[in-house]
């Protein structure tokens, strides 16, 4: 299971959706997706424009987790 820590990290700076749209140019579904963890699939530019604008690592916004098969 992949685990996205979007919504983490836009709460720690008090970010809304709008303003990632704003300031990344992702569409409104694209940042919704990822902030509620329901993305099946994500484009790699998004994911380079919120490492960006979090001045983050990839792997602060992605996290791969033991899925419950192999616990």
């Amino acid at each position: 299971m992949i685990r996205c820590h979007l919504a983490r990290l836009m709460g720690e700076r008090k970010m809304r959706i709008s303003d990632v749209m704003r300031e990344t140019g992702l569409s409104r579904t694209t940042v919704t997706l990822l902030y509620k963890e329901t993305a099946l699939k994500v484009d790699l530019e998004a994911l380079d424009k919120l490492c960006d604008l979090f001045n983050c690592s990839l792997s602060d916004i992605l996290e791969k987790m033991p899925s419950d098969s192999q616990r």
